[in-house]
Formats: structure tokens, C-alpha cells, sequence
């Protein structure tokens, strides 16, 4: 989450005449995360989340995106709910952004991520996965490995200037990546960006799973890669497998991995990492000045594709 647009007053009552959820009470920016424009709702009607959707988000993907959160909330996965305008529209335009008003849901993100939260996590994805199974519109993954290529092309000439030969070890992963990426795993409705800052705790249960721009069709097993590197490293970049062995565990009670997922399992990993990694890179570098946004340092996702490219199976992540 992010703030990139600025909302005045007077156009977000305006905004707000369309919705029969009462006039504005309060509402403030959301400084986390690199995406789109959020902002903490509160009209009469209680809490709610703004979003503008800014320009990485292709407009024509936004209903896929909020028609897969409101069949998950159905589906008795808590994420967020799409509102309605009083003309049964959910997406707007708001400053000259597309835009939504979600349900708020009440909660916090772990700071400092602990074993306890990983059985949670990896128990909820794995549900996540299997609701998803009945919503039939699929959406290729726009962050996928066909798209790491011209990510690093991208950002290359820059990539030195973060960190020399930086350029070089990227190019090198993706190729041996590349080559190595498997095809023919179970696939369906993934999150593919569910980092502890998009779950929220409530008395050590999920009251929450946020943040579904990035969502799409794709390999299952490379969404719980996802959470491998974003749950499972400490602050000096070493990999704790304990909380790995919990995720991973409780994710497989849920929705038992077939062995070629297991055995996939490292390559998905620094395919997870380089995503990341590039991803981070190009905002690092090309941020504008003054967003109310809070850049992230690549080279945290670098560290973690060295330890997955030294990894030689699944035993490294505790199976």
C-alpha cells in the first residue's frame, strides 16, 4: 500500500454520494507498501479501504481482481470486500484513477514473524488455493517468468550503481532459472504477494489476507515459494527452517503437495526471489521523488535467491 494520489476533501464526498455507506467521517493516507494509492476510510457507515489504482495495475484486470476477492469472501476466505455503488458498480474513477472501496478488516500484520504465525499462514494458502478452484476466470501471471527478462533489461543499466556486479549475478540466476523451471505442476488462483504486511493477527488467528493486485493463475506450489522467502528468512538473512517445516506442514494438511512440487521447490524459490528482487530494483530506482511511499532495498531479495540457488532439494526447506 502506498500513497501516490492525492484526494481532496471535496472529491472524495463527491466520490461518496454514489455509495449508500454515509458521508465522511475521516480518512487518512497509507504510507506501506509500493503499488497503488490507499487510504483509511471511515464514513457513518464505519471503516472502509480507498484504492486508486495506479499505473502498474492494467485497468482491464481490475474486475478479475475484485470479482476473485468477492468469491473468496464467499468462500469463507477473510479478505476484503468489494462495495457497491448504489448502481451495483464496485469499480469507479476517482481523481482520474480507477477506483474501489473495499471492507476494512480489523487486525494487525506481524512485525516480527514467529513459528506461530507460520502454521497459520501456510494452512490459510493453502484454503485460498482451494476455494479458488470454482472461480473460472483466469488471469496470466503479468509477474511471471516470462516477464523477468524484460524486468532485469529494464533496470540493468542502473543495477551496478546499487551494487557493482549486481547486473552480472542476475542475469546469470535468471538464466539457470530459466532453464530449469518446471511446467507441469498443479496451477489455479494464486495470491503471489502474500508478505506479513498483507495478513493480519487477531489473538494469534488470521483475521485478514489483503492485497490481491497481484493475484493470478499459476502454479500453486510457486505461491507457497512466495511465502518461503518472505516468512521464513531472520534479519541476517538466514533461512529458518523451523518456520519453514511449520508453513509447510500446515499448508500440506490442508492440500497435500504432489512430489514433483516438492521436488520443484528450490527452483520455484529463487524464482520467487528473483521476482522480488527485480521488482524491488526497478522502484528503487525509479521511485519519484516525494510519494508517500516506502521504497525496499533489492539486495534483501538477493541474499535470499543465494541461499535457494545453493539449495540441492526440498530437504533445505525442512520436507
Amino acid at each position: 500500500m502506498a500513497v501516490y494520489t492525492e484526494v481532496s476533501d471535496e472529491a472524495l464526498v463527491a466520490f461518496l454520494a454514489d455509495y449508500a455507506i454515509g458521508g465522511l467521517v475521516a480518512f487518512r493516507g497509507i504510507a506501506e507498501g509500493v503499488e497503488n494509492s490507499n487510504y483509511a476510510l471511515r464514513t457513518e457507515a464505519g471503516d472502509f479501504i480507498l484504492t486508486l489504482y495506479e499505473k502498474r495495475v492494467e485497468r482491464g484486470d481490475l474486475p478479475w481482481f475484485l470479482g476473485l476477492m468477492a468469491h473468496l469472501a464467499g468462500h469463507g476466505i477473510p479478505c476484503p470486500l468489494p462495495v457497491h455503488g448504489r448502481d451495483g458498480v464496485a469499480l469507479r474513477e476517482l481523481c482520474g484513477r480507477p477506483a474501489a472501496i473495499t471492507t476494512f478488516l480489523p487486525g494487525v500484520w506481524p512485525r516480527r514473524v514467529d513459528i506461530a504465525h507460520c502454521g497459520p499462514l501456510g494452512a490459510a494458502l493453502a484454503r485460498l488455493h482451494l476455494a479458488g478452484e470454482d472461480y473460472a476466470p483466469r488471469r496470466a501471471n503479468a509477474l511471471g517468468p516470462a516477464s523477468w527478462a524484460a524486468l532485469l533489461a529494464r533496470a540493468a543499466d542502473d543495477a551496478d550503481g546499487v551494487r557493482p556486479g549486481l547486473r552480472a549475478e542476475l542475469e546469470g540466476a535468471l538464466a539457470s532459472i530459466l532453464a530449469a523451471w518446471p511446467e507441469r505442476l498443479p496451477s489455479g488462483h494464486i495470491h503471489a504477494d502474500l508478505f506479513p504486511d498483507n495478513v493480519f493477527f487477531l489473538d494469534r488467528r488470521i483475521s485478514g489476507l489483503i492485497d490481491f493486485y497481484f493475484a493470478a493463475t499459476d502454479l500453486l506450489a510457486y505461491d507457497l515459494a512466495v511465502c518461503l522467502n518472505a516468512w521464513c528468512f531472520e534479519t541476517d538473512y538466514s533461512f529458518n527452517v523451523t518456520k519453514a517445516r511449520a508453513l509447510l506442514a500446515a499448508y500440506g494438511a490442508v492440500r497435500p503437495l504432489a512430489e514433483a512440487e516438492i521436488a520443484a521447490l528450490p527452483v520455484l524459490c529463487q524464482g520467487a526471489a528473483l521476482r522480488f528482487a527485480l521488482t524491488r530494483l526497478y522502484d528503487w530506482i525509479n521511485t519519484p521523488a516525494g510519494a508517500l511511499v516506502t521504497r525496499k532495498d533489492p539486495l534483501d531479495y538477493v541474499r535470499r535467491l543465494r541461499f535457494h540457488l545453493a539449495a540441492k532439494d526440498a530437504s533445505a526447506y525442512g520436507l
